[in-house]
C-alpha cells in the first residue's frame, strides 16, 4: 500500500511523572507576583498539598484518556529514581511492542542539568536526585514518546540527541521510533504570567480547545461582551460534532491537520499524524502550543523537528470559527434547549476546494483544503458534496490519488462502504476505482472489511448505468487479482453467477450495452479463476466457454481480447484443476474436461488472425498455455508434417480456412451498434489509442454508411471437421506440479485440432506486428519448432550491417501510437478511428491506457475522455525464448503473460470527467483544414488542366528499382514514395522502406518522405524486416487530423504508422494481415488495397477468390465478398463520395461495381476491355456525385468510360496509349485524368475523353525525355500531378494557376 495503514502503531501504556513538591519552590526559580499557579486547571494552593498533588495527577490522567481511552495509565507523584525505574520497566514489559508515553512535569524541581539530567526526589524529600537521560532511555526503550514540561526542557532534548544510538550516522530504527516534545528551548524559562496556567504546555497538549479559547478570548473583541467564566461552561461533548464543543474540536482537528499536511514532508506527516491516534492528537495540540507559547517568548521544540507554524494563515480561519461559536455561547448557556447554529467553516472550505478544482493542476500548489475535505466526510450533511469534489480531485491523475492517500483518505472511504445511502453508491464506486487504479494493495483491507460485497451488489444492480457497473467490475477484478482470499470471498458472494448472468444477456450487443462493462466482466472473471482450480471448475460447470464464445465476434477489440483472456485462464483446468481426478472426484470427469478444452481452443482459433493486435496477443498467450500442457503431441504433429526438404511448415499444414468458430456463419452487425451512436447510420465518437505521447485522442468527423445487413466473423473461419469436433478421447497430458511437467500416460486430443493449433502458432510467429510475432515464436519454442519460422528472417537480416543513427535502426518498431479517424471535407458527423496495440512484455506499473468511452453522461454530469497510454518498445523477454530445454522440462512461470488486464487498468488511471485541454485547439485546426479544402475544391472544379506540364519539383529517390507508389499529403508540401523491391543498397538486404522526400540530401534508401518545396529529405525507415515483400499501396488515414500512413505490402499485410514525417520518431500504430484464405499453390498474393476514409473501410484482394472488407474502427473483418470471377483483382478504387461503394478491375479485363450497403453487394459487372492484353491496370471514380461513373484503363492502353448503373457497355472509349499503359490516376475533384506509359509519356484527358496535354520531355534547357512511368497520383485539393519513374526519379507537375499560388 502506498501509505501503510496496516503499520499503525498504538500507544498502550502512559507513565505520568509529576514532580511538583507543592508549597516548596525549587532553588533556581524566582517567581513573580502574581504568578501562574494552575496545574491541570487546578489551583494547588486551594487544598492541602498532598490532596492537591493527587487531584492534579488524577486530572492529568483523565485529560490524556480523552485522547486514548484504551491505554493503561500509571501515575507517579513526586517519585524517587527507583520508583521511576520500576514504573518504566513495568510499562515496557506490559506494552511489549506498543508505544509508551512518558510525561514529565518538573515544575517543582530544578531545571535539567547541562548534561540533560532531570531531577527527582529522595525518599525523605530532602534532596533532589538527578536521573540521567541515558538511564531513562534504557528503561523505556522504543517505541516511545516523551513529553517534558519544565523550564530549559531543550537541555533534555539535546541530551537525547547526544546519546550513542542517536548520534550515530544514519537514522537508526530505534531512534526513528522515539518522539520528543519539550516545552521550551534549553535557554528558556516557562511563562510565569497569570494569563497562562503554570502547565501551559501540558494544557495545550491535553485540553487544546479550552486553552485556545481562553487565549483567544483575551485577544478578541469578545472580551468586552462575553463572561470569561463561560468558556468553562461550553455545552456538549468533544466527540459529538452536533454540539458546540464537538464542532469546535472538529474544526480544530481540521485546521491543525491542514497546517501539518501543508508544511510537513509526506513521510513525516504519515508518521506523526496517521500512525498513532495519541501521537497524532499530541502533535495537533503541539501546533497550538507553539502558537500560544511563542506569544510569551517561549519556543516549544520537538524531535522530529517541525518547521514554524505559529503564523500559518489557517489559524485565522480557526480564530473566525472560534469567534462565531463563542458568540453563541451566552444564549446556549442561558437556554440549554436553544438550537445550535453550525459554523460555516466547512462549507466555506469546500467552496475554496471547489475553486481550486476549477483552476488547479498537477503543476500548481496542491489544494491545502484536502485534509479538511477528509474531515467533512464525517458529516452526513456535507458528505455527498465532499465525495463529489473528492472524486473530481482524484480524477485529475495518479498524483492526485497519491496526495489523497497521503492525507489519510483510505480508512474514511473504507468505512463509508458500510453505509447504505443510495446517493453515495455511484461516487463511492468511482472513488474506489481511482484508488485501486493506483494502489492494488488496498485489496487486502477491502476483503477484510467485507467491502467486496458492496461492489458485487452494485455490479448486479440494474439501477446503475453500465459505465458505473464497469467500475465496480474493475474494483472486483483488482480485489481478486493474485489474492487468493479475495478470490475465495468473491466466489462465496456469488460473483461468478452475477458476471455470467450479465454476459449471457449482453450478446448480441445493442445500443444500451456499454462495451467497457462487458470488457471488465470478462477481465474480472478471468482474474477470479486465474490459477485457482476450484474457480475454474465452477466456471466450466456454469458453461462459461459457451457464454464467452460469441464475445469473440463483437465489434470492440477490447471486449474480444478480454473474452480471449478469460477463456485462456480456463485452459489451465487441463493441467491443474483435475490433477486429483485420479482419486475419483466425480466433478473432474475426463470427457467433460476434454469437451471444455476443445470448445475453448476452437473458439480461440477462430480469432487467431483478428485485426486487432490486442486480440492476437491474448490468443498467443492462450496457445502457449495449451502448448505447455500438450507439447509432446504438438511436437509429434509438427514433426509428421515437417520434412527436411520442405521450405516451410506452412506448406504442409492444413489451412486455417477449415477452422470454424462456434456459431458459424456470419453475424448481423445490426446488433453491434456502437454505444455512442445516435442513429443507425452514424458511428459515434470511439477512441482507442495508445501512445508514449501525452497528447490525447482527437474527435474526428466521420460519416458512415448504413449498417451492413451481413458481416463476416474474423477471417470467416469455419468449424473443424466433425471428427475433431466430437473428439473426447483424452485430456491434457502434461500435469504440472511445482513448476515441473510430468508426461506420464498422455491422452491426446484429436490430431486435426493439434494440426490447426500448430498452424495457428506458425501464423502468429509470422505476424506483421513485431510484438505478436515475438509471442508466436515463443509459443513455437515451447514445442521446439521456433526455427521453422524464424530462420528466413534471421538469415535475411544477418547479411547487412545497419548504419548507426539510421532511423531504421534507431527505432524500427516503436511503442504503441494513437490513431483517430478524420473524414472527408463534407462530413459533419463526429467519430474516431483509433487502434490499440498491446505490449508483449509485462507493462510498467499502472500503465495508462486508452478508452473507447464516449461519455459518463449520468455520473456527475461530466464526460469521460480518452487518453493515451505508454508502453515499452521491448518485445518478449529473452528468458522466455531461450530457457526452453529440449527435454520438455519448462518452468510454468516462463510462459508468456497476458497484457490485456494491466493495459485495460490504465484507462482508470487517466482523467475520466474532464475534457482534454487542447481539444479546442484541435477543432480549430480541423476547421481551418476544412475551410482550406472547400476553397481548393471549388478551384479544382473550375480548372481545365490544359497546361499541367510545368515541373515544380524533381527528386532523385535513389531507389534501385524505381518508384512503385507514392502519395501527396493534402495540407503540407510532403510526398511519400516507395520502391518495388524494398532493397537497401548499402545493407545488401531486402527490406521495405518508407521515406519523407525532399529533393536534396537524399540517401540511398528505398522508402522516403520529402518536402518538395524545400527539397529536403524528412525521414526514412523500414516498414518491416521480412524479405521479398514489396509495397502495394500507400494511403493516408485521418487526413484532416494528424494523418497516419497506411502501408499495404504485396503480401496483404497492413501496417499503419504515425509521426512518419519526423526523423526517427515514427511509431507503428497497428499491423494485421488483410488477406486470408488465398488459393492453394499461390506463391505471390499481389495484394490490391484501397482505403475509404468516409466509412472507415479497407478493401483488400489479390490472388484470392474474394474481396476482404475490413472495418478499421472495429479492427475486424466484417465481410468476405465473393469476387464471382475465376480471375484475380488487379485494380481497385473506393468511392470518395459514397461510403461502402468501390469498383474492382480484374485480370481478364472485367470491371465490377460493389456496394456493401445492399444485400447483394455486387451492383453490376461489365467487361469493357477486350484487347489481347486485357489486364486492368487502373480504375477510378469520376469526380462528382454520380455513384456509377468510372474510368478504367487496361494494360493494352485503352481507356473506358463507364456508367455502371445505367449502361453495361462503355459510353466512351479512347485509345490512350499503344500498349504498355502502366498507371492511371483520376483527380478527386478536378475534371482531369492522367495516364502513364512505359513508353515515356504521360497523357492528360478531360472527362469527355478529350486529350488536354501530354508530358514527354522535361521543360529544361537540356530537354531530355521523361523516364518510363511507374506510378501517378494527384494532389487531393490542388491541380498537382506526381509521377514516379522506373529510373528512381520523381517529378511533380502543376498548371499555371497552382504554380502561381
Amino acid at each position: 500500500m502506498r501509505f501503510q495503514y496496516c503499520n499503525e502503531m498504538k500507544t498502550g501504556y502512559v507513565a505520568l511523572v509529576l514532580c511538583l513538591n507543592i508549597s516548596v519552590d525549587p532553588p533556581d526559580v524566582i517567581k513573580i507576583s502574581p504568578c501562574a499557579r494552575m496545574e491541570c486547571w487546578i489551583d494547588p494552593f486551594s487544598m492541602a498539598p498532598q490532596k492537591a498533588l493527587e487531584t492534579i495527577g488524577k486530572s492529568l490522567s483523565i485529560q490524556y484518556e480523552r485522547w486514548q481511552p484504551k491505554a493503561r495509565y500509571k501515575v507517579q507523584l513526586d517519585p524517587t529514581v527507583d520508583e521511576v525505574k520500576k514504573l518504566c520497566n513495568t510499562c515496557r514489559k506490559h506494552a511489549k511492542s506498543e508505544r509508551v508515553l512518558f510525561h514529565y512535569n518538573g515544575h517543582g524541581v530544578p531545571k535539567p542539568t547541562a548534561n540533560g539530567e532531570i531531577w527527582l526526589f529522595n525518599k525523605s524529600y530532602t534532596q533532589y536526585i538527578p536521573l540521567p537521560i541515558s538511564d531513562l532511555d534504557s528503561w523505556l526503550r522504543t517505541p516511545s514518546i516523551y513529553v517534558f514540561d519544565c523550564s530549559a526542557a531543550g537541555m533534555i532534548v539535546n541530551a537525547f540527541l547526544e546519546l550513542p544510538d542517536w548520534s550515530a550516522s544514519g537514522p537508526a530504527g530505534s531512534v526513528s521510533n522515539c518522539i520528543l516534545l519539550a516545552a521550551c528551548e534549553a535557554h528558556e524559562t516557562l511563562p510565569q504570567s497569570d494569563e497562562f496556567p503554570a502547565d501551559v504546555f501540558t494544557s495545550c497538549l491535553t485540553t487544546p480547545i479550552k486553552m485556545a479559547l481562553k487565549w483567544f478570548y483575551r485577544r478578541s473583541l469578545l472580551c468586552d461582551s462575553l463572561d470569561y467564566s463561560l468558556i468553562d461552561k461550553i455545552p456538549g461533548r468533544q466527540n459529538d460534532r452536533k454540539t458546540l464543543l464537538g464542532e469546535l474540536n472538529w474544526i480544530f482537528t481540521a485546521v491543525t491537520d491542514t497546517i501539518a499536511w501543508n508544511v510537513l514532508p509526506r513521510d513525516l506527516f504519515q508518521k506523526l499524524f496517521r500512525q498513532d491516534l495519541l501521537v497524532a492528537s499530541l502533535f495537533r495540540n503541539f501546533l497550538l502550543a507553539e502558537r500560544i507559547m511563542r506569544s510569551a517568548n517561549c519556543s516549544p521544540i520537538s524531535h522530529p523537528m517541525l518547521p514554524p507554524t505559529h503564523q500559518h494563515h489557517m489559524w485565522d480561519a480557526w480564530d473566525m470559527a472560534a469567534e462565531i461559536c463563542l458568540s453563541q455561547l451566552p444564549s446556549m448557556v442561558e437556554d440549554p434547549n436553544s438550537e445550535f447554529q453550525p459554523s460555516p467553516f466547512f462549507t466555506e472550505q469546500l467552496t475554496a476546494f471547489e475553486v481550486w478544482l476549477d483552476h488547479g493542476s498537477e503543476h500548481k500548489k496542491p489544494p491545502e483544503q484536502l485534509p479538511i475535505v477528509l474531515q467533512v466526510l464525517l458529516s452526513q450533511s456535507h458528505r455527498f458534496r465532499a465525495l463529489v469534489l473528492l472524486g473530481r480531485f482524484l480524477d485529475m491523475g495518479l498524483w492526485a490519488v497519491d496526495l489523497a492517500l497521503s492525507v489519510g483518505i483510505f480508512p474514511y472511504v473504507l468505512k463509508l462502504l458500510q453505509t447504505t445511502t443510495p446517493e453515495l453508491r455511484q461516487i463511492l464506486v468511482f472513488i474506489w476505482t481511482k484508488i485501486l487504479a493506483l494502489d492494488k494493495s488496498c485489496q487486502v483491507d477491502l476483503v477484510k472489511d467485507g467491502g467486496h460485497t458492496y461492489f458485487i451488489r452494485f455490479l448486479d444492480s440494474l439501477e446503475a448505468y453500465p459505465e458505473q457497473r464497469a467500475m465496480a467490475a474493475f474494483v472486483l477484478a483488482v480485489i481478486v487479482d493474485g489474492h487468493r482470499r479475495g478470490q475465495e470471498a468473491c466466489i462465496e458472494a456469488g460473483l461468478i453467477h452475477v458476471c455470467l448472468t450479465h454476459l449471457r444477456g449482453s450478446v448480441p450487443i445493442d445500443a444500451q450495452t456499454e462495451p467497457l462493462f462487458l470488457q471488465w466482466l470478462c477481465l474480472c472473471l478471468g482474474k477470479l479463476w486465474e490459477d485457482f482450480p476450484e474457480a475454474q471448475m465452477l466456471g466450466l460447470q456454469a458453461d462459461a466457454p459457451a457464454i464467452y464464445a460469441p464475445l469473440l465476434l463483437v465489434p470492440q477489440p477490447e471486449v474480444r481480447a478480454s473474452a480471449a483472456f478469460a477463456l485462456a485462464t480456463l485452459l489451465d483446468v487441463g493441467g491443474d484443476v483435475c490433477r486429483d481426478g485420479v482419486h475419483g472426484d466425480d466433478e473432474c470427469d475426463d470427457d467433460e474436461k476434454v469437451r471444455a478444452e476443445v470448445s475453448i481452443i476452437r473458439s480461440l482459433l477462430s480469432v487467431v488472425s483478428d485485426g486487432s493486435p490486442l486480440v492476437r496477443a491474448e490468443v498467443a498467450v492462450a496457445l502457449a498455455r495449451f502448448a505447455f500442457g500438450h507439447k509432446q503431441h504438438l511436437k509429434s504433429i509438427a514433426a509428421s508434417y515437417w520434412k527436411p526438404q520442405s521450405n516451410s511448415l506452412l506448406n504442409s499444414l492444413p489451412s486455417l480456412v477449415h477452422i470454424k468458430s462456434p456459431g458459424s456463419g456470419y453475424i448481423n452487425p445490426n446488433h453491434y451498434v456502437p454505444h455512442a451512436s445516435i442513429v443507425s447510420s452514424q458511428i459515434g465518437p470511439l477512441t482507442r489509442v495508445g501512445s508514449d505521447n501525452p497528447s490525447v485522442v482527437r474527435d474526428g468527423r466521420v460519416s458512415t454508411s448504413s449498417p451492413l445487413t451481413t458481416a463476416g466473423i474474423m477471417h470467416g473461419s469455419p468449424l473443424s471437421d466433425d471428427s475433431s469436433q466430437h473428439s473426447n478421447s483424452g485430456i491434457l497430458n502434461d500435469i504440472v506440479s511445482n513448476g515441473a511437467v510430468n508426461h506420464s500416460r498422455p491422452k491426446p486430443l484429436d490430431n486435426a485440432l493439434y494440426s490447426q493449433c500448430v498452424l495457428a502458432m506458425c501464423t502468429l510467429a509470422k505476424d506483421p506486428s513485431p510484438r505478436i510475432a515475438s509471442l508466436g515464436r515463443s509459443v513455437l519454442s515451447i514445442i521446439g519448432i521456433e526455427q521453422v519460422v524464424t530462420k528466413s528472417v534471421n538469415s535475411a537480416g544477418s547479411s547487412g550491417r545497419p548504419r548507426p543513427g539510421d532511423p531504421k535502426t534507431s527505432s524500427p518498431y516503436p511503442s504503441v501510437a494513437g490513431m483517430t479517424r478524420s473524414s472527408s471535407w463534407f462530413d459533419m458527423n463526429a467519430g474516431h478511428l483509433p487502434f490499440r496495440t498491446p505490449p508483449v512484455s509485462p507493462p510498467p506499473v499502472s500503465p495508462p491506457r486508452p478508452s473507447y468511452l464516449t461519455g459518463m453522461r449520468r455520473v456527475c454530469s461530466l464526460d469521460f475522455r480518452p487518453h493515451l497510454m505508454n508502453f515499452p518498445d521491448s518485445g518478449l523477454a529473452d528468458p522466455l525464448l531461450g530457457s526452453v530445454s529440449s527435454s520438455g522440462s519448462t518452468e510454468r512461470s516462463l510462459l508468456p503473460q497476458s497484457t490485456i488486464y494491466k493495459w485495460s487498468c490504465g484507462h482508470f488511471s487517466k482523467p475520466l470527467l474532464t475534457v482534454p485541454d487542447d481539444t479546442e485547439e484541435i477543432l480549430v485546426r480541423r476547421e481551418e483544414r476544412e475551410k482550406y479544402a472547400l476553397e481548393h475544391i471549388a478551384t479544382c472544379q473550375r480548372s481545365s488542366g490544359s497546361n499541367l506540364k510545368k515541373r515544380t519539383a524533381y527528386l532523385d529517390t535513389k531507389f534501385e528499382t524505381g518508384t512503385k507508389t507514392a502519395l501527396l499529403q493534402p495540407f503540407s508540401p510532403i510526398v511519400v514514395a516507395a520502391d518495388e523491391n524494398e532493397r537497401i543498397r548499402q545493407a545488401i538486404r531486402k527490406i521495405q522502406h518508407v521515406f519523407y522526400l525532399n529533393s536534396v540530401g537524399v540517401q540511398q534508401e528505398d522508402f522516403g518522405v520529402w518536402n518538395y518545396e524545400e527539397a529536403n529529405l524528412l525521414n526514412g525507415f523500414d516498414n518491416h524486416d521480412f524479405p521479398d515483400k514489396g509495397i502495394s499501396k500507400l494511403c493516408l488515414v485521418n487526413e484532416l487530423d494528424d494523418s497516419l500512413l497506411l502501408v499495404a505490402s504485396c503480401d496483404g499485410n497492413i501496417r499503419i504508422w504515425k509521426d512518419y514525417t519526423v526523423y526517427g520518431k515514427q511509431k507503428l500504430v497497428t499491423a494485421f494481415s488483410s488477406i486470408q484464405g488465398h488459393k492453394p499453390g499461390v506463391r505471390s498474393l499481389n495484394a490490391v488495397v484501397d482505403w475509404q476514409q468516409q466509412s472507415g473501410y479497407l478493401y483488400a484482394s489479390g490472388e484470392i477468390s474474394s474481396i476482404m472488407l475490413w472495418d478499421l474502427d472495429k479492427e475486424q473483418l466484417i465481410h468476405s465478398i465473393p469476387s464471382s470471377s475465376d480471375c484475380s483483382v488487379s485494380a481497385m478504387s473506393a468511392s470518395e463520395v459514397h461510403g461502402g461503394q468501390f469498383a474492382a478491375g480484374f485480370v481478364d479485363g472485367s470491371v465490377k461495381l460493389y456496394d456493401v450497403r445492399i444485400r447483394e453487394m455486387l451492383v453490376c459487372a461489365s467487361r469493357p476491355h477486350t484487347e489481347n492484353v486485357v489486364r486492368v491496370v487502373g480504375i477510378g471514380f469520376q469526380p462528382g456525385l454520380d455513384p456509377g461513373k468510372i474510368v478504367s484503363a487496361s494494360q493494352a492502353g485503352d481507356m473506358q468510360f463507364l456508367d455502371m448503373r445505367n449502361l453495361m457497355n462503355p459510353y466512351l472509349t479512347i485509345k490512350a496509349h499503344r500498349g504498355s499503359l502502366t498507371a492511371l490516376s483520376v483527380h478527386r475533384h478536378a475534371p482531369i485524368i492522367a495516364s502513364g506509359s512505359a513508353k515515356q509519356i504521360i497523357k492528360l484527358f478531360s472527362l469527355n475523353g478529350e486529350q488536354l496535354d501530354s508530358i514527354t520531355y522535361h521543360l529544361t534547357i537540356m530537354g531530355q525525355k521523361i523516364s518510363p512511368v511507374s506510378c501517378l497520383t494527384f494532389h487531393p485539393y490542388q491541380v498537382l500531378l506526381a509521377a514516379g519513374a522506373t529510373d528512381a526519379t520523381f517529378s511533380i507537375y502543376a498548371d499555371d494557376n497552382t504554380q502561381a499560388r
